[in-house]
């Protein structure tokens, strides 16, 4: 391991690739309130693949005009599509450690993203929550979400066991996740969230 390191090290082969860690967890397992706790902490740039589609979509632009009448059409944006706008704001954030949040949505998203950028994340961050305490979560906080209703959170949830938890699995198998358990109250969480990222940061300053 410490050859390929120093190798990496010394930029001969690669590029300084960026470090890219994926965020998923099912809706309502609190994983926006932990990366927005990762990026003060640890410096990382916090990007969603629904925002930057958003942001795509209301900037009036070409791509973003496409992108909104195949989301009218009931169409699924391209995996493509959505990689290229997170490729383009890593560029241009000027930084190089990124939490990439929900995303990959699937496997489809997952290859597009390694084939298109060339990176594999460093590990991929899975806040693990039952179905009854997203639930009970996305309830409580119903701030005016009128999509917060129960039958939409349990179809929300069964899409993300189906599309998102074989892309859990294949990071799995390469001893790349990361599970915290989402359960507990945020403090907590975080603190489990702290025991991952500080041995990280230990072995960049060594």
């Amino acid at each position: 391991m410490g050859n390929a390191a120093n190798k990496e090290a010394n930029g001969s082969g690669t590029e300084n690739k960026p470090t890219v860690v994926f965020v998923l967890g099912g809706p309502g397992s609190g994983k926006g309130t932990q990366c927005a706790n990762i990026v003060k902490q640890y410096g990382y740039t916090h990007l969603s693949a629904g925002d930057l589609l958003r942001a795509e979509i209301s900037s009036g632009s070409e791509n973003g005009n496409m992108i909104q009448n195949m989301i009218k059409e009931g169409k699924i944006v391209p995996s493509e599509v959505t990689v290229k706008l997170l490729q383009k704001a890593m560029q241009e954030s000027g930084n190089d450690k990124f939490l990439i949040d929900g995303f990959p949505r699937n496997e489809e998203n997952r290859a597009a993203f390694e084939n298109v950028t060339k990176i594999e994340p460093k590990f991929v961050l899975f806040f693990d929550c039952h179905e009854e305490e997203m639930e009970r979560r996305l309830l409580n906080r119903n701030q005016g979400r009128e999509d917060d209703n129960i039958e939409t959170i349990r179809k929300r949830f069964k899409v993300f066991l189906e599309s998102s938890l074989p892309v859990v699995e294949y990071y799995e198998a390469k001893g790349k996740v990361r599970k915290i358990e989402a359960v507990k109250p945020v403090e907590e969480v975080f603190e489990a969230v702290k025991a991952i990222f500080d041995p990280e940061r230990e072995k960049v300053a060594a």
